[in-house]
């Protein structure tokens, strides 16, 4: 019987490209350790992302890849994954207890950013990771009402308050602090500092991952809210239609002016399905989630579907991920997720935490 050796079992991994990756485990990093007794191979790996709904499926595709080499009679393979911090925009620093903050953003208005961003935030959770939402849109927070909470945040010191928590997120949003009908008239100034309160000032308990609900648009406030939030990458938001995506591409080239990553664009209401007689239309065009894509180099995160139930469940205080976790919608709110923080993962590490702060005293 052949001697197997790492270099066949490493070669024989190469083989198989993880979807959600879009590369292989070993280029990627993810394959820490292969052991070898005679015949029986085992092969441990860890996963820079949240990675539960797709664990089985690298279990089998890396076993089938090992059990090919001549020489190997048993496969084990062990899938695990290790969220880490990574890098920002270079004048910024991460802010404590949370690992890597993701911006989910629209150039306009009614494509259903909201709507996605709690989705995407409840999908990670059912993926594995920590995660909070701060939900920014100071003029028009809906998050309090998409996650059925009512009350307001506590501060145990006087100076921070503790996030609200609702289907396993941490929340924090300015609608947890003023009654749902008063308006907020303030200036853009204000607006910035709120966030920035809103942000710093949350105990937000050992993140892997804070979404950002961003307010619609591309004006002054987002810009700089975009160059004082430490962000790791951002999620454009946008239906096919091609008004829709000529403001998209605003919000694309407004994060890359801040050297924020764009991990991708999610296309929202794609196709509608008559829940009648289940004849499908694409009633705001068809591809042009793709296309666009296609003409920034970023990813097609995922497509979601115009149907009713996503409405009404968030409307109720239970998005869809949650009220409905079998549905094929929040197996591709769960695609979108983990294709995100995968996308994430291959980014520049952030090393700061590792090191001691340096304090320099006179005495």
């Amino acid at each position: 019987m052949p001697e197997v050796t790492q270099e066949q079992i490493q070669a024989a991994i190469k083989g198989y490209v993880e979807p959600d990756l879009e590369r292989d485990l070993v280029s990627a990093n993810c394959v820490k350790d292969i052991a070898i007794d005679g015949g029986a191979v085992r092969v441990a790996v860890v996963l820079g992302y949240p990675a539960a709904g797709s664990a089985e499926r690298i279990v089998a595709a890396v076993r089938e890849q090992v059990l090919a080499v001549p020489g190997v009679t048993d496969a084990t393979v062990d899938v695990s994954w290790q969220v880490q911090a990574h890098s920002v925009q270079k004048a910024l620093k991460p802010i404590d207890n949370v690992k890597n903050i993701i911006a989910v953003a629209s150039g306009k208005g009614g494509v259903g950013k909201s709507t996605t961003a709690v989705n995407l935030a409840l999908a990670l959770v059912a993926e594995g990771a920590r995660v909070g939402l701060l939900d920014a849109d100071i003029y028009g927070p809906s998050q309090p009402r998409m996650l059925g909470i009512t009350g307001q945040p506590e501060s145990k010191d006087g100076a921070h308050l503790e996030p609200m928590t609702s289907h396993g997120l941490q929340v924090m949003s300015i609608g947890l602090l003023i009654d749902e009908e008063t308006p907020m008239i303030w200036r853009g100034p204000m607006v910035t500092q709120a966030l920035e309160q809103l942000l710093n000032d949350t105990n937000w308990s050992d993140l892997d991952y804070l979404v950002i609900d961003l307010p619609p648009g591309t004006g002054d406030t987002q810009l700089t809210l975009a160059q004082k939030v430490p962000v790791s990458g951002a999620v454009i938001v946008t239906t096919p239609q091609d008004i829709a995506l000529l403001d998209a591409r605003k919000g694309l080239k407004m994060f890359q002016k801040v050297e924020v990553p764009v991990l991708g664009v999610v296309e929202n209401m794609s196709i509608h399905i008559c829940s009648k007689c289940g004849h499908e239309e694409h009633i705001f065009g068809e591809g042009g989630g793709e296309r666009m894509a296609k003409q920034y180099g970023i990813r097609l995160l995922g497509s979601l579907p115009l149907t009713a139930h996503i409405r009404e469940e968030t409307d109720n205080g239970r998005p869809t991920v949650v009220a409905q976790p079998e549905a094929r919608v929040t197996e591709i709110y769960r695609e979108i997720a983990r294709r995100t923080a995968a996308k994430l993962s291959l980014q520049a590490k952030d090393y700061a935490a590792r090191f001691p702060r340096i304090v320099i005293q006179n005495t």
